[in-house]
């Protein structure tokens, strides 16, 4: 017991021994502890912006919480004139148009991706990137203008009775084509979403060691062979993470949403043709005509369960990327 406490006190000391050397370094460089300082006061106001936020959420969405209870979730009404407050159908578009979104434009945006490495010419590389960077420039309230006025009159006069002609006897393509609806807010979330995957992607695989596709070829590998089986293992975790990106930007986007969904409630369905709404969409339409109260409460309830889908959404994908990384690092090693 003694010989363990010695040992403690040893280690202890040795800790601030060191410690005031590295202080005593630091001081004959202000600039350096300065600059530690500044980084370190950046991370706490982050960290203090973010429990701020949460609990700004928290108590003034309280009194909808101990209201509604666990029906907030499951209810399907969200109408103030009855006091009656539900989110089911928002959290069910949430999900849809997000899953759908992914769905899309992660394949789209990895072999886009491809393209610009490894077949575009070398001269229109540049110019190709630079026009996939200009669409995410594109201000939400533009793209969303362009859904409402050109692709929803598309959709309800040739897109949806095509793809109900064609495609009709899966549940996603049933029912009467409004032009509004998931499909529509899905397909212009995909365009949101599909630059920051291809660029994202495009900088991981740009960053394959050369020598990897040089040893592959010299072996008579083709090109997507090449592909195959050394970029895409390499550039795995950079995808996951650029795949999560867009998936925080889906859950979170709101003016093309709501300019394009149709926000009425309509029952959980397999068909896209449905109206329907979103989180996002249910705090834009009712937060300017919310009155004080549980109203202002519910629709604060709404943002504080779109920030706990976004943080395990986050949690899951760090964990995601995790075990990808480790993964590859074992493969490599053997």
């Amino acid at each position: 017991m003694e010989a363990s406490l010695n040992d403690a006190r040893a280690r202890a000391r040795e800790w601030v021994a060191q410690a005031r050397t590295r202080l005593r370094i630091e001081a004959r460089r202000p600039g350096n502890l300065l600059f530690r300082g500044l980084m370190l006061f950046f991370v706490i106001l982050v960290i203090a912006i973010v429990i701020g936020l949460t609990w700004v959420l928290v108590s003034n969405s309280w009194l909808s919480i101990s209201t509604n209870g666990l029906s907030y979730l499951s209810n399907n009404a969200f109408d103030p004139v009855h006091n009656a407050y539900g989110v089911a159908p928002a959290i069910f578009g949430t999900a849809v148009t997000s899953i759908f979104a992914l769905f899309f434009a992660l394949p789209i945006g990895v072999g886009t991706a491809i393209f610009l490495v490894d077949y575009c010419p070398r001269r229109l590389r540049a110019p190709f990137a630079f026009m996939l960077d200009l669409l995410a420039t594109i201000p939400s309230v533009v793209l969303g203008l362009w859904g409402f006025l050109v692709m929803v009159p598309w959709l309800q006069l040739k897109g949806e009775p095509w793809l109900q002609q064609h495609f009709g006897f899966l549940p996603f393509f049933q029912g009467t084509p409004h032009g509004l609806g998931l499909l529509a807010a899905g397909m212009l979330l995909t365009v949101m979403v599909l630059p920051i995957i291809t660029a994202i992607s495009r900088e991981v695989m740009l960053n394959v060691p050369t020598s990897q596709r040089e040893a592959l070829l010299a072996l008579g590998a083709t090109r997507w062979e090449v592909i195959r089986h050394a970029v895409l293992p390499f550039s795995r975790v950079g995808i996951a993470g650029g795949a999560i990106l867009g998936l925080g930007r889906a859950l979170g986007e709101t003016i093309v949403v709501t300019s394009v969904i149709g926000n009425q409630a309509a029952p959980p369905s397999l068909s896209l043709f449905n109206t329907g709404y979103t989180l996002a969409s249910v705090i834009a339409n009712q937060f300017g005509e919310a009155t004080p109260g549980i109203f202002v409460s519910a629709v604060l309830e709404a943002g504080l369960l779109l920030l706990i889908i976004t943080l395990i959404t986050n949690i899951l994908a760090r964990v995601l990327i995790t075990r990808l990384g480790r993964f590859r690092t074992e493969g490599a090693s053997k």
